[in-house]
């Protein structure tokens, strides 16, 4: 199981884009390959390959240059455990 971040940085339409990130968090929801946790700082994205977080990834990328930005910025980050069930749920079990 994956369990990821990422945070996109819409470039080059104005300073605020909190429209543009509900919009492509939405999306990311619609998404029935993977599951979607928006928080204050980035996404995070539960699935179950590399193959199919890339492609929700990619996915986003081309809405928001649809959207009409010129330049997308993109942090990931991915967690690839196989040694336990790797879930949010887990992780945030252990830390409360």
């Amino acid at each position: 199981m994956i369990v990821a971040d990422v945070t996109f940085y819409p470039i080059g339409r104005g300073v605020s884009v909190g429209d543009t990130i509900r919009k492509v968090v939405d999306r990311m929801k619609n998404n029935n390959s993977i599951k979607c946790y928006p928080n204050s700082m980035a996404t995070v994205i539960e699935c179950e390959s590399i193959d199919v977080l890339m492609d929700a990834v990619k996915d986003a990328e081309k809405f928001i240059e649809n959207l009409g930005f010129p330049r997308v910025e993109t942090i990931l980050r991915i967690d690839n455990r196989n040694d336990v069930d790797n879930s949010v749920k887990r992780k945030i079990k252990y830390v409360e």
